[in-house]
């Protein structure tokens, strides 16, 4: 790797695990599109998608981790929360992570590019003012959660991705969590469910080296800053930002795809 590649993938790192931390996603939302289609139009060596699914799929684990550690004192993370969604999450994942080997190209851009279009409708969906509502208060549907998580899990482990793009906003819509709870428990799903994308992509071979450890390096700083951050800025702009990301970026795969 030279050395102005090594600073494009460390860059691209950067900026979506610093998002990833102010937001509560793994960042695959941005760092996907970003790895498809940087590297190649500044005339490095293009990723496959296959490659890049991998790469964000071992990032996104040290993303969340770093966000969750940085979250670990905040009483904003609701544990049973976790627990139903997490493993439901987890057991999709490796179904999805270690399947998309067997799917073209095309059918892995599609799948993100469903993901995203369903995640940018239900940031539009009004949410009740439930942001001033204590921890320990909240309640859930256990079975809406639980089978959302799964269903998440096997199409967010085919694209790389922790799933947290799409599963913020059923937690915001459906599961009516208030938004800084959603930001911080999401990051711990998202870390259960990048252990089961990353390890199906791993054993399958799909995850170039490399620049996965740039891509891990960035991460490892950006995400406890995007943490600091968020809890600066007012809880509207987060969702604006996530919901003008990912339209962003559903917008510009599927361009490509048609």
């Amino acid at each position: 790797m030279t050395i102005p590649f090594i600073i494009t993938i460390f860059l691209i790192g950067f900026v979506g695990s610093f998002l990833s931390g102010m937001m509560g996603i793994g960042g695959a939302i941005v760092k996907y599109p970003m790895l498809l289609f940087i590297p190649a139009l500044l005339g490095f060596a293009a990723f496959t998608p296959h490659e890049v699914s991998g790469i964000t799929a071992v990032e996104v684990f040290f993303a969340s981790l770093s966000g969750v550690l940085a979250y670990r004192k905040s009483n904003l993370i609701l544990k049973p929360l976790v627990l139903y969604m997490g493993i439901s999450v987890l057991v999709g994942s490796v179904i999805g992570g270690a399947g998309s080997s067997m799917l073209s190209e095309a059918t892995v851009n599609v799948v993100y590019g469903i993901l995203a279009v369903m995640a940018a409708i239900m940031m539009f969906i009004p949410k009740k003012g439930l942001d001033d509502q204590p921890v320990d208060e909240i309640t859930f549907n256990r079975f809406v959660a639980s089978s959302a998580a799964f269903i998440v899990g096997l199409a967010a482990g085919i694209v790389g991705a922790g799933g947290a793009f799409i599963l913020v906003p059923i937690m915001l819509v459906i599961l009516k969590i208030p938004t800084r709870v959603t930001i911080a428990t999401s990051l711990a799903i998202t870390l259960l469910s990048s252990v089961g994308s990353a390890s199906g992509k791993l054993l399958t071979g799909q995850v170039p080296y490399g620049p996965a450890l740039v891509m891990i390096a960035a991460s490892i700083i950006a995400a406890p800053i995007g943490v600091k951050v968020s809890r600066k800025v007012n809880t509207k702009v987060l969702q604006s930002i996530l919901a003008a990301l990912i339209i962003a970026s559903a917008v510009k795969i599927w361009w490509d795809i048609f």
